[in-house]
């Protein structure tokens, strides 16, 4: 094993938290390999890697342990780098996605997305059609985190509608996805839960998770009830 790849990896094991991981391990069905590292804490961790040879790390990171492979994520997300070298970190990474916890924490450290809208949606269409649950999830939940917008949202909503899948995990982040476009984009959303071709399971999964946030007023979620599919 690789020096640097032991060190992280005994760094990893003297910040678990036993209670932590059964926790969390009962979150992530199927996946055994839980260290039991609290997120705010791996976080910190890649920002210090970033700051010394975090090259050197993602050449030799294994990906024994979960915490092993959220660490590659954070760190190809926060690291100083030219965004088209990003985008081949990225491209390198997504297979390793086999959860919805390494999926979306990925997704939400690639913040300098903002500043690259359209080089990114055109690197995430592979992935939009893909037929692999984790790599299409990791497509619709980047959708969520970056394109919900004025200049973004119909085309959101179009391939929210467009995407058949029978993978778990993408039918879940789709409702997800939907819920936030309902939030902030209301009026529009509504008139796409109105008309769309989602299935039952997903179109009434968009509903209870619209239902279910604190910005949504109780007289909409009254109207929201009466839409659900029998």
């Amino acid at each position: 094993m690789n020096t640097l790849a032991k060190e992280i990896k005994e760094q990893l094991f003297s910040m678990a938290d036993e209670s932590y991981r059964n926790f969390h391990s009962n979150l992530v069905p199927g996946v055994h390999n839980i260290i039991g590292v609290r997120l705010p804490m791996l976080r910190t961790l890649a920002k210090e890697i970033v700051k010394g040879e975090w090259e050197s790390f993602l050449q030799c990171a294994e990906n024994e342990y979960y915490e092993e492979v959220i660490l590659q994520g954070l760190v190809i997300g926060c690291a100083k780098m030219d965004f088209s070298f990003r985008l081949s970190y990225i491209k390198a990474f997504v297979p390793k996605i086999n959860n919805w916890a390494v999926c979306d924490s990925f997704c939400s450290s690639l913040k300098d997305t903002k500043k690259h809208q359209e080089e990114m949606l055109s690197f995430l269409q592979p992935y939009i059609h893909s037929k692999e649950e984790f790599s299409l999830r990791f497509a619709i939940v980047m959708l969520m985190d970056y394109y919900i917008s004025e200049q973004y949202i119909d085309m959101v909503l179009s391939l929210m509608d467009s995407i058949k899948h029978e993978g778990y995990y993408v039918k879940m982040a789709i409702a997800w996805a939907i819920s936030v476009c309902f939030v902030k984009f209301p009026e529009k959303t509504l008139i796409f839960l109105q008309n769309n071709h989602l299935d039952n399971f997903t179109y009434n999964k968009a509903l209870q998770k619209t239902i279910e946030s604190l910005r949504v007023e109780k007289e909409t979620k009254n109207m929201l009830r009466s839409m659900k599919r029998k």
